[in-house]
C-alpha cells in the first residue's frame, strides 16, 4: 500500500475556502462613500452657481461642458455606485471572488470622486 502525499504551496488557499476578510473592502467603500457622497451631490448641485455671473447664455463653453459632466454623473453615476457598492457587499465571501470584491469596491468611489474633482475645477465663466 502506498501513500501519496501532496504538498501545499504556502499562500495559495482553495478557491472554496471562506474569506475572513471579505468584509475589508466593502467596508473601506461604505465608509468613504458616507462622506464622498452627500459632498458629491451637494457640490454638485451647488455648481450651477457658477453660471450667475454670466447668465446661462453667456458662460464659456467649457463651463457649460464641465457643468454637463457633472450632472451626468450624479445622473448616470449613482446608480453605478449602488450597484458597485451592493455587488461588493453581496458577492459570496470566498477567496475566489475577493478581487472582484475590491475592483467593486473601488469602482463604487470613482463617481463621487470624479464629480468632486470636475466641481474643484471649474473654469472660470
Amino acid at each position: 500500500m502506498t501513500t501519496q502525499h501532496t504538498a501545499m504551496i504556502p499562500g495559495r488557499a482553495a478557491t472554496g475556502e471562506r474569506d475572513n476578510r471579505a468584509w475589508v473592502a466593502p467596508a473601506i467603500a461604505t465608509a468613504l462613500l458616507a462622506v464622498l457622497g452627500p459632498a458629491a451631490v451637494v457640490f454638485g448641485g451647488l455648481s450651477a452657481m457658477a453660471t450667475d455671473s454670466c447668465g446661462p447664455d453667456d458662460c464659456s463653453q467649457a463651463l457649460e461642458t464641465s457643468l454637463t459632466w457633472i450632472y451626468g454623473m450624479l445622473f448616470y453615476g449613482g446608480p453605478l455606485t449602488a450597484a458597485a457598492w451592493l455587488t461588493a457587499w453581496l458577492l459570496p465571501w470566498k477567496r475566489r471572488w475577493s478581487a472582484v470584491r475590491c475592483w467593486a469596491a473601488l469602482f463604487a468611489l470613482v463617481p463621487p470622486t470624479i464629480v468632486l474633482v470636475l466641481v474643484c475645477t471649474l473654469p472660470a465663466p
